[in-house]
């Protein structure tokens, strides 16, 4: 029996800003994805960050927010009323950028942590396209890959421990954009990553 092909992923690092916790009572306000990289039989093969970039900032969806959540973006709220894009309109356009840098292979989105992004990013498509070109479950969480890679608890794992080499030189700011493709290297750095050296002894 022939052994079953198995598609390439293509890693897709995102980052999402929002004026609240959970999406639908609060909104996301801007969408940055950037490509990390491709993984098969091979191995993982790092991509330029800034290559293959996505970024939109977008319409309200409710007039509710939390002050310290739209703090943490610097985004202004009345402005993207008027100027932002129509949420339908911008989750099709990147639902069409995903498929089309994924050709030929299967995308996954990866975020540190991927929980909120994802909670935000999947809702999204869902609700204004109908579909998500990454299916129900295709996203990978940094943090579980660090702290599984480094025999660590999950809850232990903080970016301020991680050897620094690990981490892009890039200044983490807030902006989807430049996170995505800050996280992207780090994604890469991790895939590449065997783990700790073992201590003397061991």
């Amino acid at each position: 029996m022939a052994a079953r092909k198995i598609k390439p992923s293509l890693y897709i690092s995102v980052d999402i800003e929002a004026d609240g916790p959970i999406p639908g009572p609060y909104s996301m306000l801007s969408l940055g994805a950037a490509v990390a990289g491709v993984q098969d039989a091979g191995g993982f093969t790092p991509a330029d960050p800034e290559e293959r970039t996505f970024y939109r900032e977008l319409r309200p969806i409710s007039d509710d927010f939390v002050p310290e959540a739209l703090a943490v973006s610097g985004l202004d709220r009345e402005r993207l009323t008027t100027e932002g894009a129509e949420p339908a309109v911008a989750l099709a356009e990147f639902a069409d950028w995903v498929r089309e840098v994924s050709v030929g292979a299967q995308p996954v989105m990866g975020g540190y942590p991927a929980s909120y992004d994802w909670t935000f990013l999947y809702w999204y498509l869902i609700r204004f396209t109908g579909a998500s070109p990454f299916g129900h479950s295709g996203c990978l969480d940094m943090k579980t890959l660090y702290a599984t890679k480094a025999r660590l608890p999950l809850r232990a794992v903080v970016k301020g421990t991680m050897p620094r080499h690990l981490l892009s030189r890039r200044r983490h700011t807030h902006h989807a954009l430049d996170d995505a493709v800050e996280q992207a290297e780090l994604l890469a750095n991790l895939m590449a990553w065997p783990g700790p050296e073992p201590a003397p002894g061991a």
